[in-house]
């Protein structure tokens, strides 16, 4: 037996791999027929050799052993009848994988170590690559695939997951979001039993109707109880399982989505399948979610703080004229915006939707001496410059269109499917992909230019004969921005997709935010923010104050709960500010300096989603940095009774003093005392909302 560091520890004449973590362990071994065997996930065991390989017996001729074998990455052939990882057909038409294990290696990566077994078929020259990166410290695992094409000819891949994991419970929870345009983000949870759960996205685009991950529970809480979890590091089409097996047990897998999906994987190329951030917490979500967070925090968001935005969309909308906009950003930094952002209408002939997409020089009758005018302007104010691009859209009555009508993905014989207005370019084309680098090259080269919301408002269609592009088009726009961003490092790219359509891992780190939902009402926000924490960065939850009434909702919500709800995130400003009353100013002031005060706990402290003990629904959220905290408390509609609620402290220091700062005082009180007896807090009339600070005392009560 040898020992690699970093927790990877292999049982040599046995063939068992184990894989440890800070407080998990992950097994697998290979038999004496080649496969790969899952053993364990869970909570760690430290000796491997505790672990072996049963011997396995078919149950019935109609349930053969590789239906019962809880494999690694099933593949698709023999009697596997089972969801499976991989298919593929070969040259000869053979569409069976029959694999044989190799060997395996280890590798160093940063703060992990990263385990690869080797795979091969056994007549075809396809090898396969199972690679796992053990984050120890972070209580985190990474799995991916790469596929090698050793011959001289194509093969087909029909089918690629991503991997496959199995849980040893029956019954579970499983948890996920749910929505469509501008109702993003909404969780539900709901019993695993027999037949198959799918979420699934085939619109080329992410997150509208599901998104890219899985969480499996045991009845658990925020704070107690079994949860297994794994979220997808891709941003198109994807496609997951969970299944309750008759055999015992749970499987699920993720990766790309089959659908429409055939990858050409020719004479001597690679390929690598999108990497699944997995892990298992004893703990309940809420362990879940700071492991997470962590991660995301320290290895995959760019460093220092989101700067408060202004976007002047809601205020002129496609209306706009550089004189307008020089206004509205001397008004936005009378509040205190860093960051002025510049939405959809400054280009082209772009006046409504129908037109302008693809015609990406600016607009002379709205800014005749160019836009350099009003970015001079913003920066001498003291801020940073944004812009909007939709860089995969184009639109009908363009120039670009008109030269290059077959750049847009389509059929010579059906008529182009129009989707708001506009085509979808074919990003697969080297052509097209180096004509959007060169444009927003050309933009950030000739104009101080520190921000890019990179926008998509309508899913593909109408794709071409290679049926790998669903994968190949997000691949493009990774290309690009990863290529602007080295010319051009200071410059920070929001990703938007018509509101919340790609909030995932693939997409985070080659961009910096996520525009979380077209839909800012400030309480809508509160369920879609809430569902987003259990697996994303606060860092990266971009969150604005819009006018009321809600374009969306109609809602009238006071200003100061519009605010308390938006800085839970990255604040951002998005109302017409050329019309706020004195009151309205005087409240934009104060939030944006007491949010300024707090962006450190915010944006990169630890996140607690607090219980409501209370028949009224209060909404209670805890943030924590080092000695520092902040509990934001939401009362939307108070019940008859109007009750109060117990706000119940965690991740303090049990006999450490702290002072709290209420609106309407301030009290000391031990940390025990906050955690275990917590405050009662009561919040009167419609859409109340309240901030509390906290921080410990280095002198305790005195």
């Amino acid at each position: 037996m040898g020992k690699a560091k970093m927790g990877i520890v292999i049982n040599h004449s046995e063939n068992i791999f184990l894989l440890q973590t800070r407080s998990n362990s992950y097994a697998f071994g290979i038999d004496d027929q080649g496969l790969v065997r899952h053993l364990y996930w869970g909570k760690r065991i430290n000796e491997v050799e505790d672990f072996e390989l049963p011997v396995l017996t078919e149950v019935s001729t109609n349930d053969p052993v590789y239906e019962i074998t809880r494999e690694e990455f099933p593949v698709y052939g023999s009697l596997r009848y089972k969801e499976h990882c991989l298919k593929v057909t070969f040259a000869d038409g053979v569409r069976e994988v029959v694999y044989e294990y190799v060997g395996y290696r280890i590798e160093n990566g940063e703060s992990c170590e990263e385990l690869i077994l080797e795979l091969k078929d056994r007549h075809y020259a396809l090898k396969m690559e199972l690679h796992y990166k053990v984050y120890e410290a972070y209580d985190l695992m990474e799995r991916f695939v790469v596929l090698y094409n050793a011959s001289d000819e194509t093969m087909e891949v029909e089918q690629l997951q991503s991997g496959q994991f199995h849980i040893p419970y029956e019954n579970l929870n499983f948890s996920n979001v749910h929505g469509h345009w501008g109702a993003e983000q909404q969780r539900f949870v709901q019993k695993v039993s027999y037949g198959k759960i799918v979420i699934e996205n085939r619109r080329g685009i992410s997150s509208h109707n599901h998104n890219p991950y899985f969480i499996l529970d045991r009845d658990a809480t925020e704070t107690s109880g079994d949860v297994y979890f794994g979220a997808l590091r891709q941003s198109g089409n994807f496609s997951g399982v969970v299944e309750q097996t008759p055999y015992g047990g749970t499987l699920v897998q993720m990766g790309l989505n089959a659908h429409d999906f055939c990858l050409e994987l020719k004479a001597g190329e690679r390929f690598a399948s999108p990497a699944i951030l997995c892990g298992y917490s004893d703990c309940g979500f809420e362990t879940m979610s700071h492991r997470l967070h962590r991660f995301a925090n320290d290895f995959i968001l760019s460093e220092g703080f989101r700067p408060v935005l202004y976007n002047s969309w809601e205020a002129t909308e496609f209306g706009v004229t550089c004189e307008e906009q020089k206004k509205l950003a001397k008004k936005a930094k009378e509040f205190g915006a860093e960051l002025f952002v510049v939405d959809d209408g400054w280009f082209g002939e772009r006046n409504g939707i129908d037109n302008g997409l693809g015609d990406w020089y600016v607009n002379e009758k709205k800014f005749p001496n160019g836009i350099d005018e009003l970015i001079r302007e913003v920066k001498s104010l003291g801020m940073m410059f944004g812009i909007w691009v939709e860089p995969e859209m184009v639109n009908p009555p363009t120039k670009l269109f008109a030269e290059h009508p077959d750049w847009i993905y389509h059929f010579d014989t059906r008529t182009s499917d129009t989707s708001r207005g506009q085509y979808v370019l074919d990003l697969t084309k080297a052509e097209v992909k180096s004509f959007l680098y060169e444009m927003l090259d050309n933009l950030l080269s000739g104009h101080e230019i520190d921000y890019i919301k990179w926008d998509a408002n309508r899913p593909i269609s109408q794709t071409n004969l290679h049926r790998d592009l669903w994968y190949r088009h997000i691949e493009a726009v990774y290309d690009i921005v990863k290529a602007l961003k080295k010319k051009h490092p200071h410059v920070l790219f929001e990703a938007c997709a018509s509101g919340g359509g790609r909030i995932d891992y693939g997409i985070l780190g080659i961009f910096d935010d996520f525009w979380t939902s077209d839909n800012t009402d400030a309480y809508d926000r509160l369920t879609i923010q809430d569902s987003y924490s259990y697996i994303y960065p606060i860092k990266a939850m971009r969150a604005w104050v819009t006018d009321c009434p809600n374009f969306l909702s109609a809602r009238m919500i006071p200003m100061k709960f519009r605010f308390h709800s938006a800085m839970m995130g990255s604040l951002g400003i998005g109302c017409n500010v050329l019309k706020f009353t004195e009151e309205d100013t005087a409240t934009a002031k104060e939030m944006i300096r007491e949010y300024k005060e707090i962006r450190p706990i915010v944006q990169e402290g630890i996140f607690y989603r607090l219980e409501n003990p209370s028949a009224n629904d209060y909404a209670v959220y805890e943030y924590q940095k080092e000695d520092q905290g902040l509990i934001f408390a939401f009362l939307a509609q108070g019940k008859i009774g109007h009750r109060s609620t117990t706000v119940r402290f965690r991740g303090l220091e049990a006999d450490a003093v702290y002072t709290v700062l209420l609106e309407n005082g301030e009290l000391k009180k031990s940390g025990a005392y906050l955690m275990q007896h917590g405050l009662e807090l009561r919040l009167n009339g419609d859409y109340a909302s309240t901030l509390i600070r906290f921080a410990k005392c280095e002198t305790g009560r005195a």
